[in-house]
């Protein structure tokens, strides 16, 4: 109904499209819209829109404007005010962590990890320590280069490979990430795949400055923005409101290190609320430590209260 009332259909592929369309004998012209030409085609299916058209957004697979350049059209839509509806359909994703056996309760999608070497170093070490269900989408030329990455960064642990999930060969394989490192040394597998990871181990981890100065600067390292890299730590590595340090001169050591990590990433309100929660000492005469030892930019940084 949503295909045949709809005034023009925005179609990742038309020859796809067209053997749908064939079967229930709708005539909607199309229009292709796809990972390609979104950047031109957008504001032209926008303007259509503006002027008054419905348009249906269909996707090869799986649910439009999930890890799709739908998701791009929506956007526009919405900045536009221009109402979105969805017409709920199968989605890849949630039908493979239903078939893994993996935990459901909480889980993380990243659809396909980064093609960027220094940015898909980044994101899988943050995942690393992430207990959730991990769920990727990955094409079948690229999943043995994928999987070593996994197995390196993550090391070893579960993984469900769902393929061609809904359609006529759909296969599901459980096994380690070792074992299909060694089974799949060629990209063996063909069709969609999707991958579901077993969290990390929920034993939690405890964290040092030094971790912490480590990580932020590996960070960016790879990449990742100075400010970017000190939000990403702190979130990863947040220390506890409990922990003390014994003593004054362990306390002024821990400072040196988060003086170390200022001079990297000039986030001093980060800086200020990490080593109040080690000293237990007033922002303002942390301020004084860290301006004493570290090298500055001459522009001062907003206070914490302020932020």
């Amino acid at each position: 109904e949503a295909l045949e009332s709809a005034d023009f259909i925005a179609a990742e592929d038309t020859r796809v499209t067209l053997k749908l369309l064939n079967h229930f004998d709708i005539k909607t012209p199309m229009v292709s819209y796809h990972e390609h030409n979104r950047n031109q085609k957008g504001p032209e299916l926008l303007a259509r829109i503006l002027n008054g058209e419905d348009c249906a957004l269909v996707t090869d697979a799986g649910m439009p404007a999930i890890s799709d350049p739908g998701q791009d059209l929506v956007d526009l839509c919405l900045e536009h005010g221009v109402p979105v509806h969805a017409v709920p359909g199968p989605t890849a994703f949630a039908t493979a962590l239903a078939l893994s056996g993996m935990d459901s309760r909480r889980f993380t999608f990243e659809g396909f990890l980064e093609v960027d070497k220094k940015k898909r170093r980044a994101q899988l070490e943050f995942l690393k320590t992430q207990p959730c269900t991990l769920i990727l989408y990955e094409a079948p030329h690229k999943l043995s280069a994928t999987l070593k990455d996994l197995l390196e960064t993550l090391g070893d642990r579960k993984l469900c490979i769902c393929r061609e999930i809904t359609k006529v060969h759909e296969e599901v394989l459980r096994m380690n990430l070792s074992e299909a490192v060694e089974a799949y040394p060629k990209n063996d597998l063909k069709g969609a795949l999707v991958l579901i990871l077993e969290g990390a181990s929920r034993e939690e981890k405890v964290f040092t400055l030094e971790d912490a100065v480590a990580m932020a600067q590996d960070l960016i390292a790879s990449g990742v923005s100075k400010n970017d890299a000190a939000k990403e730590t702190a979130k990863t590595t947040g220390l506890k409101k409990s922990r003390k340090a014994t003593s004054t001169g362990s306390c002024f050591k821990q400072i040196a290190y988060l003086a170390k990590f200022c001079a990297t990433c000039h986030n001093m309100s980060l800086i200020v609320r990490q080593v109040a929660q080690i000293a237990y000492r007033k922002s303002e005469q942390v301020l004084t430590f860290l301006w004493m030892h570290t090298e500055m930019p001459e522009t001062p940084c907003k206070s914490p209260e302020k932020e």
